[in-house]
């Protein structure tokens, strides 16, 4: 129940009363005249630590302090058990140990604690080789790091340079390593972006896909094959992976890249169009003079 006092109506009836301000200072004033014992080794104590803080942080150890120990945050954490003892990392393949502790920002100082786990997880995805990453603190000393990795899928050639990519196109590695060499070799501008179309599409050929060598993006718009015996397949721009099927059809039934030819052109959806090398024109240009000469038919 509220109850409601009128201060007048009390002080006539010999009630005093005094304000939460008076009250307060008279406190301060028997405080004053009677300290409590240790008040002023505690004040003094306090007053010494502080000025201990504040030199060792505008002095020259200070520093050094931060390198050995860690910010002032990590160090109160570590002194009470919350420094990163363990990381626990799942599926790391190809990234190094040092890239994902620099990524994720942890340090031999770091609390897990103060251990920004976002922060974290956006440092490793930032890194070309992590496609996706996972950041959990589990008290009182671990930090459990969950990745997935692109993997190298094919190396692309552009401007006379030769790097690793993914198959979204990511660029993994600027060098191409003896490791990487087996990879499918795609060239040209935007090639990159394309290439899991074309490399899926080999792939799907048997008969092909041993064979080829390189796949160049023609005016980012269709491809060419190059073939182990230097032939190049013109591929249409729509429906490449139906041109390889005829091709193939055509290995099969009479081993057409076999022939002393250049090039097959597949572009036209129901036909294969083969150009001669000059020493093949030649003999066949020489063998429809004969015919013509005996009254046979080209």
């Amino acid at each position: 129940m509220l109850r409601l006092f009128n201060l007048s109506s009390l002080r006539q009836a010999g009630f005093t009363t005094r304000t939460f301000v008076d009250q307060r200072s008279s406190r301060l004033q028997r405080l004053l005249a009677k300290p409590p014992r240790g008040l002023g080794l505690m004040l003094s104590a306090g007053f010494l630590v502080g000025t201990i803080v504040y030199g060792a942080q505008t002095g020259p150890v200070w520093p050094q302090m931060k390198v050995q120990y860690g910010a002032p945050l990590d160090m109160a954490a570590n002194l009470f058990g919350f420094r990163v003892e363990t990381v626990a990392v799942t599926g790391q393949r190809e990234l190094t140990d040092q890239k994902i502790f620099a990524a994720a920002g942890v340090t031999n100082t770091s609390s897990l604690l103060f251990l920004d786990a976002e922060a974290a997880r956006e440092g490793l995805e930032k890194l070309p080789l992590v496609k996706s990453a996972q950041v959990r603190k589990l008290f009182p000393s671990t930090l459990s790091v969950t990745i997935e990795e692109r993997a190298p899928y094919a190396l692309w050639q552009r401007d006379g340079s030769v790097k690793v990519i993914a198959e979204d196109g990511v660029v993994l590695e600027d060098h191409v390593e003896a490791r990487f060499a087996d990879l499918p070799l795609v060239v040209g501008e935007g090639a990159d972006k394309r290439a899991s179309e074309i490399v899926a599409a080999v792939a799907a050929t048997p008969e092909l896909s041993g064979r080829v060598k390189g796949a160049t993006l023609v005016s980012q718009r269709r491809w060419n094959l190059t073939l182990d015996n230097g032939v190049v397949v013109r591929l249409p721009e729509d429906n490449p992976d139906q041109a390889l099927k005829s091709l193939a059809g055509l290995e099969r039934k009479a081993k057409v890249l076999e022939k002393d030819i250049l090039a097959v052109d597949m572009r036209m959806p129901d036909r294969a169009t083969f150009r001669l090398s000059e020493q093949a024109a030649a003999a066949r240009a020489d063998a429809l003079s004969k015919k013509k000469a005996k009254g046979g038919k080209a």
